[in-house]
């Protein structure tokens, strides 16, 4: 297939790029190489004849539909997005634009297309989404695709907008869709703003290692590669107008979380240890949800995927990853608003 990947430069997203180039596919990149996008990611694909790369932004209808003429894609993965939770508390505007404008332009600008290449039924339109529209769950429970949506957060609440558009744009338009919602991702190429990173990498300077609140909230943490398998297999196997839970099956608390990465680092680099003297409990931010947990009964019965990674295994590879690629992350903590705290504003 032809896949067009918007925000493939991201974390997610050049997971994608490179799991898909790796199968088989054309690959077109769209990305508007903001803060958060690094060409490095995908640096190991660049230079194959079936990857090409296009700077833009889903904002831009114009471009869009030039993208849509020139390349012709089989199908739109959709990953571009404004993700930090706690930039969406300090600067919500943003957020609002990508994720909802953009969103809305990019699916005007497939519908055009499919429709101009005779709404062919081999077309889809893939929206990546996230766990957090959902809300927050108690001590019980997990997410299921029927989860009525409350999301908390400026980042949340724009992203369930944007789920709801796709969902409309197959109602009203017959535009063929999958939507997918998956839980916390990590893993290499994760950008340095995002927890793991951010322990990873104070741990490593020896600097405060900042842990929202008392460190309780609970995440289901799903390794970034078999995320990207599992949206390739709803890509091509999933029901169309069918939405899809993707979890890692491996809950934590931030706390554990923190000390496990502690502990590895003790082992790989223990100049410095014990690292978890390095933690630091900080004000939390606001409207922080408690707990995420998914069901993934509906992949693993209907297109038979599971997780093959367990946290304890993908903590060591990112970890070991991290330590390894200081070339990669080192210029990336000069970028806006790393290394800041944000999202305390109430």
């Amino acid at each position: 297939m032809k896949l067009l990947v918007t925000g493939g430069a991201g974390f997610i997203g050049s997971a994608v790029v490179r799991q898909a180039v790796a199968a088989g596919h054309e690959v077109v990149n769209l990305d508007a190489l903001t803060y958060a996008a690094c060409l490095d990611n995908v640096a190991s694909v660049a230079g194959s004849p079936g990857y090409r790369f296009e700077q833009a932004d889903i904002r831009d209808r114009a471009a869009l539909d030039r993208i849509f003429a020139t390349h012709a894609p089989d199908a739109v993965m959709h990953l571009a997005a404004e993700s930090h939770v706690d930039r969406s508390i300090d600067g919500p505007s943003d957020f609002v634009e990508t994720n909802i404008t953009g969103t809305f332009n990019l699916l005007e600008a497939a519908r055009a297309y499919w429709v101009r290449q005779g709404r062919p039924g081999g077309f889809r339109f893939h929206h990546i989404s996230t766990d957090e529209v959902f809300g927050t769950l108690g001590p019980t429970g997990q997410f299921t695709e029927e989860t009525p949506y409350a999301p908390n957060s400026p980042y949340s609440a724009s992203k369930a907008a944007s789920d709801h558009l796709v969902r409309a744009w197959h109602e009203t338009y017959g535009l063929p869709v999958v939507m997918t919602n998956c839980s916390n991702n990590y893993g290499p190429f994760h950008f340095p703003e995002k927890l793991i990173p951010v322990v990873i990498l104070n741990a490593l300077a020896g600097r405060p290692i900042p842990v929202y609140g008392a460190g309780l909230n609970v995440r289901d943490w799903l390794y970034v590669e078999d995320h990207a398998d599992a949206l390739l297999t709803v890509l091509a196997r999933g029901a169309n107008g069918r939405s899809y839970n993707i979890g890692g099956e491996n809950e934590a608390t931030n706390i554990d979380l923190v000390r496990k990465i502690c502990a590895l680092l003790d082992a790989l680099r223990p100049d410095g240890a014990p690292h978890d003297r390095l933690i630091t409990h900080v004000t939390d931010r606001p409207g922080h949800d408690a707990r995420y947990a998914i069901d993934p009964t509906r992949i693993r019965t209907e297109l038979g995927w599971r997780p093959s990674v367990t946290l304890d295994q993908g903590l060591r590879r990112t970890v070991e990853w991290f330590l390894a690629n200081e070339a990669w992350w080192r210029p990336l903590q000069a970028r806006k608003g790393v290394g800041t705290r944000m999202g305390v504003a109430g």
